[in-house]
């Protein structure tokens, strides 16, 4: 008869287990957040106790590249001068001025939170002086052209356009590439004056000059 007492005892652990609670509610699977309000797709849960994880992950780039690894090696003791945090939304097997972004409405350049740009040191672009300072970065992309915008509602989610809190617009021109870019992307890349604020996603780019 000890058989079945020691049968029944695993199977009332065993549902214990799989019944487990943390802090009165059985933990459930979470489903990741959807970042792209323009077209939301379907996406597979993800199992986090904390927070969703999130499709579209949040980046940086600086102006020196690279400049953390460079300062805690001890190869520049200079300041950083630029830095653009934002959220990189992917295609997905979507075309861009298709399915994801409309040519003449805002886009916040990139997903979630609105894209930040740090300038750490006063700016010249198209002529224009920029102070130093924190601002929104977002466009409005035209099929030959885009027009790029610094405004002042800094710490906001998605984009929310305010004129009144526009501080500069820059229209540069946009271009298709041999390159198919999966994931949006913004980086630096150093020219004689400054630097190119380099966006690009799916076959398309577009560069705002810099210069400090």
């Amino acid at each position: 008869m000890k058989i079945p007492v020691l049968v029944l005892l695993v199977s009332v652990i065993t549902f214990s287990c799989n019944n487990k609670k943390e802090n009165g509610s059985v933990i459930e699977k979470t489903p990741a957040r959807t970042t792209d309000t323009i077209n939301p797709i379907k996406q597979d849960v993800s199992i986090n106790a904390y927070a969703p994880v999130d499709i579209s992950p949040m980046d940086m780039c600086y102006f020196p590249a690279d400049y953390p690894i460079l300062k805690m090696s001890n190869k520049t003791t200079a300041p950083p001068v630029a830095r653009v945090v934002y959220s990189r939304p992917h295609l997905q097997g979507r075309t861009l001025f298709k399915d994801i972004l409309k040519y003449g409405e805002p886009w916040r350049l990139g997903a979630n939170e609105a894209t930040e740009i740090d300038l750490y040191t006063d700016a010249t672009i198209q002529g224009k002086k920029i102070k130093a300072g924190r601002y929104v970065l977002y466009c409005i992309p035209e099929q030959d052209k885009w027009t790029i915008v610094l405004n002042s509602n800094i710490d906001s989610w998605g984009l929310h356009p305010d004129a009144s809190k526009d501080i500069a617009r820059f229209v540069i021109p946009s271009t298709q590439t041999q390159n198919t870019i999966e994931f949006f992307t913004i980086i630096f890349q150093k020219t004689a004056t400054g630097a190119d604020l380099l966006m690009a996603w799916d076959n398309v780019e577009a560069r705002l000059p810099v210069s400090f």
